[in-house]
């Protein structure tokens, strides 16, 4: 999925900065428009970059899309893996520390979740394959396991409730909620504060009595 080496390593080579300021107008204008309406024109006015500079660095539109994609995927991914305790056993204790994770990335990169909204739900045929792939491959088992299943504490949900099945419907939430939103300028501290009395909601109806 990634754009080819030696694009990427012209890009790299970019101060932080700069590259910085390309991806977040690339993210912008994809999560605001989608991939379709999107066009390099508008990336490359709102980076202050000519269109044939985004043409050197990515090769085509495509591939800058892709490009977003793992990027904002990664840098996600990369700050869990480095920051989340799994040493915690509760469940909703584990969904809300990754929350808390998530909003601090997003807060550095406020494009981020309206870009990755705006690809869940593209239909565009030059890049539906790669958008399902795409989710299929970051919504896998094992990064699920670690996150909220991988030396969990069962015990705590009432018979007959299924973990998994919580975990999906809290996925499914807040997919729904930044498809309503306008993530770009979200107050993340006041949309974790209401996150956290959802999760808290759910724990006092699924955990078990001496668990509350």
């Amino acid at each position: 999925m990634s754009i080819r080496g030696d694009l990427v390593e012209k890009f790299r080579n970019l101060p932080d900065e700069k590259q910085k300021v390309i991806i977040d107008a690339a993210l912008t204008a994809f999560g605001t428009n989608g991939y379709k309406k999107t066009s390099v024109s508008d990336i490359a006015n709102a980076a202050g970059i000519s269109k044939a500079m985004v043409f050197h660095y990515f090769g085509t539109k495509k591939a800058l899309y892709l490009f977003l994609m793992d990027y904002s995927a990664e840098a996600i991914l990369k700050q869990i893996n480095d920051k989340f305790d799994s040493t915690i056993t509760d469940f909703f204790d584990r969904i809300l520390q990754s929350s808390r994770i998530k909003v601090e990335i997003l807060k550095s990169h406020p494009a981020i979740p309206s870009f990755l909204n705006s690809v869940y739900f593209e239909e565009d045929k030059e890049v539906k394959g790669e958008t399902e792939v795409f989710f299929a491959r970051y919504q896998r088992e094992d990064l699920i396991n670690k996150i909220a299943f991988e030396g969990m504490d069962a015990s705590k949900f009432k018979d007959g409730i299924d973990p998994k099945l919580v975990f999906k419907m809290l996925t499914w939430l807040s997919y729904g909620y930044l498809n309503k939103s306008n993530t770009i300028n979200m107050d993340y501290g006041a949309v974790f504060k209401e996150f956290e009395e959802c999760i808290y909601l759910l724990k006092n109806n699924f955990y078990k009595e001496q668990y509350l």
